[in-house]
């Protein structure tokens, strides 16, 4: 209860909600305030190849993983860095080098496991230092770098993607709302991309049963219910990256009934290894062809504009 209170306070705070914002406000505009010297103050780094930034302003998800899999996949000698977040290690880990997996979902975590998986001619690097992962990729060969959740990177020369959901709601940083840094530094991004406008999510299915027990680990769960078909029983939602128990959803499937798991495809990646019948949603973005050109653009005229100059 406790984390569902505090998202649909960052998210979409109800009138309850408003007291605790209120309180949380001086905090925010010094968190806010602080954030924005950083961007201003902090010198930007020319690594010498084009890195693409998907990030957001807002906690939690905003499609940053399809993006990058509908993106990344229009090219070769690609290399995505992630954090990694959730993931149960430290440091630097090659997750995959040109599709062929080198760790386990655990090492990489859930979303940098899905992107190795789904992009078969790219390579994945996790890392919590993205400068010294960059450095890494280079020294592997990438000429192209995606650079996942990275507006708040300052510190490094890139094209900078934001998306944002539909429905703005709380746009106040933290800890008062659900923005990283105040909303106007969206200014600083190269494209702002609206989900609605110039993206669309689809949904497809696989392996639907008649009575299905929704099972995820995702940030904002309740964006799933507009896509949910029918035959979902009950659900057991989990924090964002969480693993899960095998026996619990076992004891839980046998409770209601259950003839399969509905999972998401970040979900999967953690859940496969079990002995469970899955059901899989599986979410791909429409990007509008003007977004598409502007990153071919950039990565040309960057590349083009590096050859010169050595």
């Amino acid at each position: 209860m406790a984390l569902q209170f505090f998202e649909e306070l960052l998210i979409a705070p109800k009138g309850y909600h408003y007291p605790l914002i209120v309180a949380l406000l001086p905090l925010s505009l010094l968190y806010g305030t602080l954030m924005l010297l950083r961007r201003l103050v902090t010198p930007k780094k020319d690594f010498g190849l084009p890195i693409i930034s998907v990030g957001n302003l807002i906690v939690g998800g905003s499609g940053k993983t399809p993006f990058i899999i509908a993106t990344a996949s229009n090219y070769s000698e690609v290399c995505i860095i992630s954090r990694g977040y959730g993931r149960q290690s430290k440091g630097l880990i090659e997750v995959s080098i040109q599709g062929t997996l080198l760790t386990n979902v655990t090492q990489s975590g859930d979303e940098a496991m899905l992107l190795a998986q789904s992009l078969p001619n790219a390579s994945v690097i996790v890392s919590e230092n993205r400068i010294e992962a960059i450095q890494k990729a280079k020294q592997k060969g990438a000429k192209i770098i995606f650079l996942d959740d990275g507006f708040n990177r300052v510190e490094i020369k890139k094209f900078e993607i934001l998306l944002e959901p539909l429905s703005l709601k709380n746009i106040l940083p933290l800890p008062a709302g659900g923005f990283r840094e105040f909303a106007f530094t969206r200014l600083f991004a190269d494209k702002v991309l609206r989900e609605g406008k110039a993206f669309w999510r689809y949904v497809d299915f696989e392996n639907l049963s008649p009575k299905m027990l929704l099972v995820t680990a995702i940030s904002n769960p309740s964006r799933l219910k507009p896509y949910l078909p029918s035959g979902v029983i009950g659900e057991m939602i989990f924090a964002d990256h969480a693993y899960f128990d095998e026996a619990k959803i076992k004891a839980k499937m046998q409770e209601l009934g259950a003839s399969s798991l509905l999972v998401t495809a970040k979900d999967y990646v953690k859940l496969e290894k079990y002995d469970l019948p899955l059901s899989l949603m599986k979410l791909t973005l429409h990007i509008e062809p003007q977004t598409l050109k502007a990153i071919d653009t950039y990565i040309h005229e960057f590349q083009k504009s590096h050859t010169t100059q050595t």
